[in-house]
């Protein structure tokens, strides 16, 4: 048994963050039944550019292996009865649509409640379900802005930035899985289901963790500091060396008078303008102008040894074929490849959640619909007339032409 193989989610979701959230579920045995509308020809993250084809992508592999998808239109009063018998046999809906969306579909805890007193409905939307901005969509680069992350992010003399992957998103795609976890634990022990009503917008907000305590606080002004430094612990940044740049991390002192042995400056541990924390984040230009001097001799190859010699913290600068191929992310079995009928072999990243021993087992993301007869077979015991029948009545979307040639 894998350890949430005994959970079943109908999963309402589309692009990246909600994908992303039941992507781990599924990765540690979830059932995710992604209910896709075929009026919309499904979540629209099969059609993501540049490696797109057809119905498939491989933005939506990267979100969805490991799913099952079915067709069905909840508009449809036929489509709408085969979502509520499934919503009798699951644990939780699951959903990332704006924040005033799951009223209208009639999806949340109220609505469904009826049909299994234990269901959980866990929202994941822009701005969540109150508020004055609950309508409005919500994408990262939005959440990005409001959230004052871009005021964060980037050279202070530069423009402002966005960090590089959708940190947003996925971040809030964590916040959904671990709510909606939460939740069926709970109904699961008291007999009642609930709302998780989860926004990007909260999460956003709370990732501005310390600085926001400073702010609030002390009155602490945050901002962009050179080289993606530490706002306060120095040295912590990024620094150029003879052919390129690396990170070098002192978060303890100890780190800090090993790394001075290190560039061969042991007396600068006694230098009064560097002798503590808050010395060195006083004379910060002085500190970096004598170790890119020092750095500029040696390459970030050569450096990297010497410091990880020491146990100074250090990394490089990769890019994303050399994250890849680091030997750590071999070893940690963080590269799988599934098998796809239109793009082969897909190669991509596993999912960081472990929770006893690895499953190495997985399966591409489905295609459209693929599913549906299995589903309604399996779980609900409809037979082949059934299936006709929901088809005629447009429940999987608009029924077939069937007027004479």
């Amino acid at each position: 048994m894998r350890p949430l193989q005994d959970i079943r989610i109908l999963a309402l979701e589309q692009y990246g963050a909600g994908p992303f959230g039941s992507l781990h579920l599924a990765h540690l045995g979830a059932e995710v039944i992604k209910i896709e509308d075929p009026a919309a020809g499904g979540d629209i993250g099969r059609y993501v550019p540049p490696y797109a084809a057809g119905e498939d992508s491989l933005f939506f592999e990267t979100f969805n292996r490991d799913k099952r998808s079915i067709c069905l239109d909840l508009r449809n009063p036929s489509g709408r009865k085969v979502f509520e018998a499934l919503v009798g046999r699951a644990d939780a809906v699951y959903s990332n649509l704006r924040g005033d969306v799951p009223a209208r579909l009639r999806i949340r805890y109220q609505d469904l409640s009826h049909l299994n007193p234990t269901i959980v409905c866990c929202s994941l939307s822009g701005f969540g379900m109150t508020g004055p901005r609950q309508a409005e969509p919500g994408y990262d680069y939005v959440l990005q802005g409001y959230a004052g992350w871009m005021s964060l992010t980037g050279d202070p003399a530069g423009p402002p930035e966005k960090t590089g992957p959708s940190l947003v998103d996925y971040s809030g795609g964590f916040v959904a899985a671990l709510s909606l976890l939460a939740g069926v634990h709970a109904a699961r022990r008291d007999g009642r289901g609930m709302d998780c009503d989860v926004s990007l917008y909260d999460t956003a907000i709370s990732l501005l963790t310390y600085p926001a305590t400073w702010h609030l606080t002390a009155g602490y002004t945050p901002g962009r500091v050179r080289r993606s430094a530490h706002p306060s612990l120095v040295p912590f940044q990024a620094f150029p060396a003879k052919d390129g740049w690396l990170i070098i991390a002192c978060p303890k002192e100890k780190f800090w008078h090993r790394l001075v042995g290190v560039l061969g400056r042991p007396g600068l541990a006694e230098d009064k303008r560097f002798a503590t924390f808050e010395d060195r984040a006083a004379h910060r230009g002085e500190l970096e102008d004598i170790m890119d001097a020092e750095l500029a001799r040696r390459t970030v190859r050569e450096w990297l040894a010497l410091l990880r010699d020491a146990a100074v913290p250090c990394a490089p600068v990769n890019d994303v074929q050399q994250a890849l191929d680091e030997e750590h992310t071999l070893a940690r079995d963080l590269v799988i490849t599934t098998e796809h009928p239109r793009f082969g072999a897909v190669r991509q990243v596993s999912s960081p959640v472990r929770v006893g021993e690895p499953d190495p087992r997985h399966t591409r993301a489905p295609r459209l619909g693929e599913d549906t007869g299995d589903v309604l077979r399996t779980i609900l015991g409809y037979d082949d007339t059934g299936l006709a029948r929901l088809t005629r009545e447009g429940a999987f979307g608009a029924p077939p032409d069937t007027a004479p040639e």
